[in-house]
C-alpha cells in the first residue's frame, strides 16, 4: 500500500477542480518544493546551534572547501554563493566583524583583496557541517542506498536542465 501525503491531496483537488489541466508535474515538483522548505528549516537549526545564519555558512563553507589557506576573492565568493557583489561586501563586512574572516591584499593585484577564513571561522563551519551531515544522513536513512543513488542522478539531470536550459 502506497502511503499518501499532502501533495496527493493537492493533486487530487486540482484534478477534481480542473479536469482540463495535466497536473502531473505537481507530483514531483511540489514534493521537491516542500522538501526544500523542510530541509532549509533543518539546516537553519544546524547552523543556529553553532551561531551561524544560513548565509554565513554558505560563505564560510565556500572558503573552507577551497582548501588552505582558505581564501577566495570576493568575485569568486559571489559566483559560489549566487549573490550580488554588494550583498557579498556586506556579508564579508559582517563576518569580519565577528572574527570569522579576514581581508588580505591580493598578492598579484594591488587593488584586489582576498577573503580568508580565520581559525574561528573554520571551527564554526566545521562544527556546523558535522551536525548538518548528521541531520541529512538521518533523513536519507529512510531510502535504500540504490534509491538514493537513483534519486541523486535524477535530481542532477533535472537541476542541470533548469540551470542550463539551452543545453
Amino acid at each position: 500500500m502506497v502511503q499518501r501525503d499532502e501533495v496527493d491531496q493537492i493533486v487530487d483537488a486540482w484534478r477534481r477542480e480542473r479536469v482540463d489541466l495535466d497536473v502531473e508535474p505537481l507530483q514531483v515538483l511540489s514534493r521537491v518544493s516542500r522538501l526544500a522548505r523542510l530541509l532549509d528549516q533543518a539546516r537553519g537549526r544546524a547552523f543556529t546551534d553553532h551561531g551561524l545564519d544560513g548565509w554565513e555558512f554558505d560563505v564560510l563553507s565556500a572558503l573552507r572547501r577551497v582548501g588552505a589557506p582558505y581564501e577566495l576573492s570576493p568575485g569568486a565568493l559571489v559566483q559560489q554563493t549566487l549573490v550580488t557583489s554588494g550583498t557579498m561586501t556586506n556579508r564579508v563586512d559582517r563576518l569580519e566583524s565577528r572574527g570569522l574572516v579576514e581581508r588580505h591584499p591580493a598578492p598579484k593585484d594591488r587593488r584586489g583583496v582576498l577573503v580568508r577564513l580565520t581559525t574561528a571561522g573554520r571551527d564554526a563551519v566545521d562544527a556546523a557541517m558535522v551536525e548538518l551531515l548528521e541531520h541529512e544522513r538521518a533523513i536519507l536513512a529512510h531510502l535504500p542506498v540504490r534509491d538514493r543513488t537513483a534519486l541523486a542522478g535524477s535530481l542532477r539531470t533535472l537541476l542541470s536542465a533548469v540551470e542550463n536550459p539551452t543545453d
